[in-house]
């Protein structure tokens, strides 16, 4: 079931939610707290002279944090911090919001984009919108771009959508992974094994 406006702030009152900055109350809708970018942009290389790279998720070394080290590369920012996204390009970036849902609280979300970018052609996730329940840290964006316009991105930018939903039941374990304790784009620790 996804919350109401009055649960979500009753959610963030009780610490079931937990949203660092809080959001400015015109950032909570009727089914979903608006969440703002944050200042980093990272793009992928292109493959170097017809080097041959192939990504291995499923190797038990497999290490994220590693790849988008090596591969990825920060979008310089215009003066006032803005990057533009052009058609047909694809960055990572995260939001300026860090979101805790402690696993106690019985609560996941997902986070999906908003209707102006969209009819812009601008897409917020690719295929991973769950937010698990007792995930802590900012929610990385695989932006990319469909629209034949070039769009301006600027921190602090209303860029998506969380939406929360209750679980049944309190899930047996706690969330554990690489993206757990996030700060940036790259995610955590290492990933032992999958």
């Amino acid at each position: 079931m996804i919350l109401s406006d009055n649960e979500l702030r009753a959610a963030i009152v009780h610490g079931q939610l937990i949203i660092t900055p809080p959001p400015a109350d015109s950032h909570i809708t009727t089914t979903s707290v608006d969440l703002t970018l944050g200042s980093e942009f990272r793009r992928w290389r292109e493959a170097k002279g017809g080097a041959e790279l192939t990504v291995n998720p499923s190797s038990p070394d497999f290490n994220f944090a590693a790849i988008v080290a090596e591969h990825t590369e920060l979008i310089p920012a215009n003066p006032d911090g803005s990057v533009v996204l052009n058609p047909g390009s694809f960055l990572l970036t995260a939001t300026a919001e860090r979101v805790e849902l402690p696993i106690t609280s019985r609560l996941a979300a997902r986070v999906e984009g908003r209707s102006t970018l969209a009819r812009l052609g601008v897409g917020v996730h690719v295929t991973a919108p769950t937010i698990h329940a007792g995930f802590r840290g900012v929610i990385t964006l695989e932006v990319t771009h469909h629209g034949t316009l070039p769009v301006r991105l600027r921190p602090g930018l209303r860029v998506c959508q969380l939406i929360v939903e209750s679980v049944f039941g309190t899930p047996s374990v706690a969330m554990t992974g690489a993206f757990q304790d996030q700060v940036s784009v790259a995610g955590g620790a290492p990933r032992t094994g999958r």
